[in-house]
């Protein structure tokens, strides 16, 4: 590692005799090296900023042990642990989209596990006649046919993921008076695009400050992702 070797370097410089001169500039020179690694004497060039990103990626854990993450995956992002062999990242406007739609898909996996979940418990414990959830697409419903209820979750799904995009292209525009109807914008007071918050999306006030709540958004991209592959 980079740290160690300066480290050496710095104690070869104060103990072994070299000349005045030599042993000042081996050891300031060791020295200021060691304090950019550890993050403080940085003077904001856009070098010395990469350089510190580096530094805080190599001190975080990474989907490979000992492989150094991509610079732009500097571990800002819930769930970021260097993964990016494609470098599909690369460009940062995709990769808010990504982070977005990666939310997205973990966050309907999540609901999909709950459905089925719920549904099965219904039918093996006999209290509701459903069919088996691979199965549910084909059954016949009293309240609709499958073309209708097909209509209606096409009009609803589609006004919440086209305000979603809104959201996105203009962060905070869906909080502003006026951008929902019935004034439901009032209920939503989201902090960032993707965690609309608010009492309506979250009732008990877990992650009021999205900045604070790093623990809860890795957790929930942990267990989106892992629900996923149930499917």
């Amino acid at each position: 590692m980079a740290i160690i070797t300066l480290t050496c370097n710095s104690k070869v410089s104060l103990f072994q005799p070299f000349s005045s001169n030599a042993a000042s500039f081996g050891t300031s020179s060791s020295h200021s090296r060691v304090r950019s690694v550890a993050g403080a004497s940085f003077n904001g060039r856009p070098e010395d900023r990469a350089t510190r990103a580096v530094v805080r990626a190599q001190q975080r854990p990474t989907w490979l042990p000992g492989l150094d993450p991509p610079p732009y995956l500097d571990g800002t992002l819930a769930g970021d642990f260097g993964f990016d062999p494609l470098g599909l990242g690369e460009d940062p406007e995709s990769l808010r989209w990504y982070v977005q739609a990666e939310l997205v898909h973990a966050r309907f996996a999540m609901a999909g596990v709950a459905g089925i979940l719920f549904t099965d418990l219904l039918r093996v414990t006999g209290i509701r006649d459903l069919p088996v959830w691979y199965e549910a697409g084909a059954a016949k419903y009293e309240i609709a046919n499958a073309q209708t209820l097909f209509i209606i979750q096409l009009i609803l799904m589609g006004y919440a993921e086209t305000k979603r995009y809104m959201d996105y292209v203009s962060p905070g525009s869906q909080g502003q008076e006026g951008s929902f109807f019935f004034g439901m914008e009032a209920a939503l007071e989201g902090l960032e695009p993707g965690y609309p918050g608010g009492p309506l999306l979250n009732p008990l006030g877990l992650a009021r400050d999205t900045k604070d709540a790093r623990d809860r958004k890795l957790k929930e991209i942990k267990n989106g992702l892992a629900f996923f592959k149930c499917f």
